[in-house]
């Protein structure tokens, strides 16, 4: 480029070239007067005034390039290695926004190793073969400057595969002219996600379409100016897509899906949530042309009725996972169809939430079409009951996973027929926020032992107490996971037998807000599981003391999480656990412990060599001056004061 602009002036005269270049009129022309030795590496005998015109010699002065029309730069940038592009563009905004429109296929060096150190090779079509990079922009960064910089300074390091824009800058919105910019800039584009942005609109994306032929995930929230336009554009340009996610886009309809399921032969993924234009016609089309292929689907919130759940049932016959919720227009009959019709045969995953339409009827129906179905969560459901959920118990004989989630017509008769009939399969169990379960009967007789039972989580059952937990604690004996929290009905005298009939080793317990818990359960657990316990979280469990803490530092040598938030524990407690030679805890909260005083910092210290994490917040009696003495000497530790 120097060559191009530069003036090869006398080298005799001046080793870098003249000022400024020659011109025909003579008052530009600087006079040396008649007197002036201009003969080669002479000092001149007489020192004429300099006579410029202020104005001229400013337009003269001015770099050559910068008066170029763009015709003549772009000519010239795109003759550019990588290294040399992004030089230029941080010369000005001009140069940027001009580099930004170069194609890959454009340059004329496409083919011609660069000067610097590029990462990976150019295929035909521009894209990288090699390991690409990952760029997120949220909020006041998210400016179509630093999108056209992005897609300038990625090309020498693999180019850009995944971009994901979240927010937008108030007073410099992200337009298309980013996403344009992107779009001819990182042909290797794979994964795109764009959060937020009403300014970016069809025409960015219709870019992104036909110059990112690599695009396999495409993610859409909140993007109102986006239509089926541009959708349908994509689905004919990007034959890899895999996965794509709308969410709240309130103009993309039944037109994008039904493209989607036409052109898009490896889609294997779609999650559709709050679009009011998508209905049974596209939910139908996608599911006839594509439900051969898709294995992961969740819908949400979307004006669908029961002859989607019958297409579903019947096309889906790869599917893996389904999650519907907020389905308000599916009654019975669709859920009971699409349990009937026997598509379902691979189903694992199924998650139905705040569906009114689920019954006894659709769930019974649901476990005999999915005979495969490892995962089954219900949330906040109102028709389902004890048959229900047992019938469906019974059908689904690959079960084992249960998760109910404010479903208040489950009782305990209901729970223990679960167990009962999944005894041999069931691995895992959760209720949060189901309150018809009560301590209604605790002289049930035991039928059968769930061997296979490892997780159990009760969340908030205002009337799960002592009685069933105790009847649960003679069922389950092989657990390893135990969540009871919330839970202000249960005691000692529940949760003793079933720590002591376990006898596989729990490895995580949480007990957090179990207000009546004492020392004596928590002992009973270090010394019956302290061979195998890694985390344990006592918080709000204001009985327990520092009994608690010397029963831990003497026999939990795992353990590497501990909670004891707002607990009844003094420096004595830290100091037991500071003497242990063997515990090596990384995270422990002490937050809210006001009997915690600053006189435990040397033990602290002790227990920081091993942790990355230490919670002293709301300790009254832990001042600043201890609190900066730890962050200055425990500098690898995350300390939240």
């Amino acid at each position: 480029m120097s060559a191009v602009f530069s003036f090869s002036g006398d080298n005799d005269f001046f080793s870098g070239g003249a000022f400024f270049p020659l011109s025909k009129e003579p008052n530009l022309v600087l006079s040396l007067g008649r007197h002036v030795d201009v003969y080669p590496r002479k000092r001149s005998r007489v020192s004429p005034p300099l006579v410029l015109r202020t104005e001229k010699c400013k337009s003269v002065r001015q770099p050559s390039i910068e008066v170029l029309p763009e015709e003549c730069l772009f000519e010239v940038f795109r003759r550019l290695g990588e290294p040399e592009k992004s030089a230029c563009a941080s010369v000005s905004k001009r140069f940027l926004a001009l580099l930004s429109t170069i194609r890959p296929s454009e340059r004329c060096n496409a083919d011609v190793p660069s000067t610097g150190k590029d990462v990976g090779q150019n295929n035909e079509d521009g894209s990288v073969v090699s390991d690409s990079l990952s760029r997120c922009l949220e909020g006041k960064k998210a400016t179509d400057v630093r999108l056209a910089a992005i897609a300038i300074g990625t090309g020498s390091r693999g180019g850009l595969g995944k971009l994901s824009i979240r927010g937008s800058n108030a007073s410099r919105k992200v337009t298309n002219f980013g996403l344009k910019a992107i779009a001819r800039g990182c042909p290797s584009l794979k994964a795109l996600s764009l959060w937020n942005v009403p300014s970016i609109g069809d025409e960015g994306l219709y870019q992104v379409a036909t110059g990112c032929h690599l695009l396999e995930k495409l993610d859409l929230c909140q993007c109102p100016a986006i239509t089926d336009k541009s959708l349908l554009a994509i689905a004919a340009n990007c034959p890899n897509l895999t996965s794509i996610a709308i969410e709240s886009c309130q103009n993309i309809g039944n037109d994008s899906l039904q493209a989607l399921g036409r052109s898009c032969p490896s889609l294997k993924s779609i999650s559709i949530k709050n679009c009011p234009l998508i209905g049974d016609q596209g939910i139908t089309s996608l599911f006839s042309s594509a439900g051969h292929v898709l294995e992961k689907v969740k819908l949400q919130n979307l004006d669908i009725s029961d002859m989607s759940l019958a297409v579903i049932g019947h096309y889906g016959k790869n599917l893996m996972e389904l999650v519907l919720d907020g389905l308000q227009n599916v009654n019975e009959r669709g859920f009971w169809v699409m349990g009937s019709c026997q598509g379902l045969l691979k189903l694992r995953s199924l998650v139905i939430t705040a569906c009114q339409g689920i019954t006894d009827v659709g769930a019974e129906a649901l476990g005999k079409g999915c005979p495969n179905l490892k995962q089954f969560c219900l949330r906040k459901s109102a028709l389902v009951s004890d048959y229900g959920v047992v019938s469906f118990a019974k059908a689904a004989v690959s079960l084992e996973s249960l998760q109910l989630e404010e479903c208040q017509r489950i009782t305990q008769h209901g729970l223990l027929g679960v167990l009962m009939n999944c005894g041999d399969k069931l691995k895992a169990l959760g209720l949060a926020n189901c309150f018809g379960v009560k301590d209604l009967d605790s002289t049930l007789p035991v039928m059968s032992v769930c061997n296979s039972e490892r997780s159990m989580s009760i969340r908030n059952c205002v009337g799960f107490g002592d009685a069933s937990l105790a009847l649960l604690g003679r069922m389950c004996s092989k657990l390893t996971h135990l969540e009871l929290t919330g839970l202000h009905g249960i005691s000692d005298e529940g949760l003793l037998p079933l720590v002591q009939s376990s006898d596989a080793g729990l490895v995580k317990v949480n007990l957090s807000g179990s207000v009546n818990l004492t020392d004596k359960t928590v002992s009973a657990i270090a010394k019956k599981h302290g061979w195998t316990l890694e985390l344990l979280n006592l918080d709000g469990c204001k009985n327990i003391t520092d009994v608690s803490l010397a029963a831990i530092a003497e026999s939990c040598f795992p353990l590497s999480e501990l909670d004891v938030s707002t607990c009844s524990i003094t420096d004595s407690g830290i100091q037991a656990l500071a003497r242990s030679e063997q515990l090596n805890l990384q995270i422990l909260s002490l937050s809210g412990c006001s009997f915690v005083s600053g006189k435990c910092l040397p033990l602290l210290m002790k227990l920081g060599q091993t942790l990355v994490g230490l919670n002293i917040q709301h300790c009254r009696g832990i001042t600043s001056g201890t609190v900066n003495q730890l962050q200055e000497r425990l500098w690898r530790c995350d300390i939240l004061h």
